[in-house]
């Protein structure tokens, strides 16, 4: 998933637009003779070429190469193709090569990316059934091929769950032989013994690596069949028509700053310095910043360790990470990489990761290798990063695709750009390392981070027990090493799954101290309540920043540190700035100045709604809580206010927490604040807000989904929006939703109405167009109800307007009721009553993708992406000035 989203932010960024990109990044092409290339004009269906090339690289396998749009897609089939019906192989999507390439021959210097010999073992052409596009992007590929070896009907079918488009990822494809005329029975003989030498040259893998004439035979023979073969032995010739005369890269041992040495024990590692911007410059790349646990792995042939940042020995921990990189086949080896477990979105989760470890589950767990410290006897520490990179890749270049052992991706970019991509997309930030230096333990400038939202370890120093459960931690007490001092940082209240609570309650129990670990002494109310600590436990939180006098806001808990030293937490920050001596002046004074801590007591931290019990978990997964919901609100309300406020609302109240019974209401309830406005339209009486204190007293009553209506208290009787709700059938996948919405888009453009367009956080998309409130609720409907029609007429077999259930198999329903008087949809940035504690996300259309599901942004992580917008995505909607056109354009 690290390789997916890197090449997502590539082309998030507009670098490499060049679709041989990857090709020439990993290559030197003043040392294999391979073709650079240049992508050519878009071919037509009509004679698009094939190749199968034989490849002797550190395994034996076939490239299959097929033309279309002037690159070769690629795929590297690990057993090669079998004529027999049926039979599926394993085939791993690479990057697209060059059309130079479907003649190439040769011997790709060992070291170099693909190291080894190559012929062309058969070429010809290939059709598509259907548009081939469309076949990549769904994940099913059906086409015909005609070549010297291979014919008939074939299937390229790509494996996993998601068949999402991951542009031009490493990824599983199966390759599958049709039963048709040109198939063989099972147990008649296999095509691959049977025929192995060129079509090109009629040369073998082994006559190409000794140097054999026969090509410079071959080449005679095509002129005159009866010449005698040559008896001198000229240099191997590449059919790609490049020079032979190039030297081989040096091996890693030449390199420069490698040195002879015996694999170290255990070398302490290189850790990155906060910056509050990434760096740019060619210097420099870019890599995802994982959320886990950062291992050493120590190889030395099939014995391998698992060593933590302190050097402790976690091999039993993580056995079956071992037993992949001891099944690799690598020597001896120090790699540098982080073990960690993805969410469905693809982005680390170390919470997630913690419950594996927990329950002995280690399936999950995978690891990002980002470094290269020794190999084969040699310390390559002094190597340049790009170099050990380099090595690194070709050192995994076998290591099965999607599998425990995975290589992080990088990209040589502007970095600020990568992080804004990063963080628009919910990840936790970009870790920035210089191309040009050696590895250096310890903290330094040469690796820097930057994070879409703040999040560090502190020191445990106490907690408050819970309301709402027995022996249960309600909240932690945190600190900082200030010097000698711990110096207090406030509190979290949010982020404690119900086995956490009580995890964390047993484990600060086991270190209880009468009396608080601070230098300084803290307010009454800071100190209400706590049960104290030893300063002996780590915790990681995230937070979205500081008060002015030092204290945690809005933060979150991610979980224990086991591998951090007590003693190391400092306060996380960018380099000092001027007013920095002031601030820690501050904080030092803050308990004689009797200031008060941040946390679930503070009443006036939200709105001035006092939350009852504040640490009821609302979404067991996540551990979100009653204050985890009102800090999300208070941190977006700038974004939803617009959407709510001053319309007739129905929510969805789970006051026990979303894995609870949950029940709908729009008529007020008993012991509302007056903050909820409770008006009637025509015979209803009605619940709306106007501000963030009305927002926050629906979070006091367990409201978790807000749904709007599409008009407005000024003018309830006259619609302000439209709202399509495309909703996929259960077999129908996101890239069709996507679709769906464009084709909305485009069929509300050609009536003249501009749209925008969110997810739901459930399964589907929202379309909205803002209107002027003109036309009446019937007349809305009657229009929103005509282009649902319409698409399903032209479009049978993918769309429907038909509410049955039975109808939307296999298709998405163009939900128009949504328009009707008394209907409703969910609020954008309101949180949705699902596992994940998924948000309806506003997006700009040029980011729908396929790194975005439905319910890919949540409570956790739209915060992040908000901060880091230049724009917002619907900005301008409440000036822009249409109506629906009159009459509604007939559609056949």
């Amino acid at each position: 998933m690290a390789r997916r989203i890197a090449e997502a932010a590539r082309e998030a960024i507009r670098v490499g637009d060049d679709p041989l990109g990857r090709y020439r990044d990993k290559r030197d092409f003043a040392a294999t003779p391979e073709p650079s290339g240049r992508a050519a004009a878009r071919s037509g269906r009509a004679g698009l070429r094939f190749c199968v090339q034989k490849h002797a690289a550190r395994r034996l396998h076939y490239d299959l190469r097929l033309e279309l749009d002037g690159v070769l897609l690629s795929w590297a089939v690990t057993r090669g193709p079998s004529l027999v019906a049926g039979d599926r192989r394993l085939a791993v999507r690479t990057e697209d090569h060059p059309l130079d390439y479907l003649t190439f021959e040769g011997l790709i210097p060992e070291g170099s990316y693909g190291g080894g010999a190559m012929i062309v073992w058969d070429e010809g052409v290939w059709e598509p059934e259907g548009d081939p596009r469309a076949g990549m992007e769904r994940g099913r590929l059906t086409f015909t091929l005609r070549g010297a070896r291979l014919g008939g009907r074939w299937h390229l079918v790509r494996t996993g769950a998601g068949k999402e488009r991951r542009a031009s990822s490493k990824e599983n494809w199966l390759l599958i032989k049709s039963d048709d005329e040109a198939a063989r029975p099972a147990g008649t003989g296999d095509i691959l013994a049977e025929e192995e030498t060129s079509v090109v040259s009629g040369r073998t893998i082994a006559d190409l690596k000794a140097g054999d004439v026969r090509r410079a035979d071959w080449d005679t023979k095509l002129a005159d069949p009866k010449a005698k073969p040559t008896a001198k032995k000229p240099p191997v010739r590449e059919t790609s028509g490049r020079s032979p005369t190039r030297t081989a890269p040096p091996s890693h041992a030449d390199l420069p700053g490698a040195k002879p040495g015996a694999l170290p024990v255990f070398v302490p590692p290189c850790l990155a310095t906060l910056s509050e911007k990434a760096p740019s410059g060619a210097q420099w790349l870019h890599e995802i910043k994982f959320d886990g646990y950062r291992l050493q792995a120590r190889i030395e042939r099939e014995e391998v360790a698992l060593l933590t940042r302190k050097g402790l020995d976690w091999t039993r921990r993580f056995g079956p990470l071992a037993e992949a990189l001891a099944g690799l086949g690598l020597g001896t080896a120090l790699i540098d990489g982080e073990a960690v477990v993805e969410n469905a979105r693809g982005v680390s989760d170390f919470g997630a990761l913690q419950a594996a470890l927990k329950s002995g589950d280690t399936s999950a767990i995978v690891y990002q290798a980002f470094d290269l410290l020794h190999l084969d006897g040699v310390d390559l520490g002094g190597v340049p990063l790009a170099e050990r990179k380099r090595l690194l890749a070709l050192l995994l270049d076998d290591a099965p695709a999607g599998g425990r052992v995975r290589l992080s991706e990088h990209i040589a970019a502007d970095g600020e750009a990568m992080v804004r991509h990063a963080c628009r997309i919910g990840l936790e930030g970009v870790i920035s390392k210089r191309a040009d230096r050696p590895y250096r333990s310890g903290r330094g400038e040469d690796w820097r981070k930057t994070k879409c939202s703040a999040r560090q370890e502190f020191v445990v120093a106490g907690y408050v027990p819970a309301t709402s459960r027995r022996n249960a931690v309600g909240s932690l007490v945190l600190g900082v090493w200030e010097g000698d001092d711990l110096v207090h940082v406030g509190r979290v209240g949010t982020g404690f799954k119900e086995a956490d609570a009580k995890a964390l309650h047993d484990a600060i129990e086991a270190v209880h101290a009468d009396a608080p670990p601070f230098a300084e002494p803290l307010p009454r109310a800071a100190a209400a309540k706590v049960r104290w600590a030893r300063p002996e436990l780590v915790a990681e939180v995230e937070l979205r920043g500081w008060t002015p006098d030092g204290l945690l806001r809005h933060a979150s808990y991610k979980g224990l540190r086991e591998d951090k030293d007590p003693r190391e937490v400092v306060r996380e920050a960018p380099p000092p700035s001027a007013d920095e001596p002031a601030r820690r002046a501050r904080g030092k004074a803050r308990g004689k100045a009797g200031g008060k801590a941040m946390g679930a007591s503070d009443g006036d931290a939200y709105a001035g709604i006092e939350l009852t019990s504040p640490d009821r978990i609302l979404w067991e997964g996540q551990g979100i809580t009653k204050q985890g919901l009102a800090d999300y609100y208070v941190e977006v309300a700038e974004w939803i206010l617009p959407q709510i406020a001053n319309r007739p609302l129905a929510v969805i109240r789970c006051p026990a927490g979303a894995q609870k019974e949950c029940f709908f209401a729009k008529h007020p309830w008993a012991g509302l604040d007056r903050a909820v406005m409770t008006p009637t339209v025509g015979d209803d009486r009605l619940v709306a807000v106007r501000d963030l204190r009305g927002l926050v007293s629906l979070v006091q009553f367990g409201v978790l989904e807000i749904h709007p209506w599409g008009s407005t208290l000024d003018d309830p009787e006259r619609p302000d929006r439209l709202v399509f709700d495309l909703d996929p059938g259960e077999d129908v996948g996101f890239p069709e939703v996507i679709e769906a919405a464009r084709a909305v888009r485009e069929r509300l453009a050609a009536d003249g109405l501009e749209s925008v367009v969110k997810t739901t956080g459930g399964k589907g998309l929202h379309v909205v167009a803002p209107l002027v409130p003109k036309a009446g609720w019937e007349e809305a409907k009657a229009y929103a109800a005509g282009l649902a029609r319409a698409m399903a007429k032209d479009e049978p077999a993918r769309y429907t307007d038909t509410l049955a259930r039975k109808a939307r198999v296999g298709r998405i329903f163009i939900d128009y009721l949504r328009n009707g008087r008394g209907a409703t949809a969910v609020a954008a940035y309101s949180t949705r009553a699902r596992p994940g504690a998924p948000v309806a996300t506003p997006l700009a259309w040029d980011e729908l993708g396929p790194e975005i599901a439905p319910d890919h942004f949540t409570v956790e992580n739209l915060p992040a992406r908000l901060a880091h917008l230049k724009r917002d995505p619907w900005a301008g909607l409440a000036e822009t000035k249409q109506t629906l056109p009159k009459p509604p354009r007939r559609r056949k």
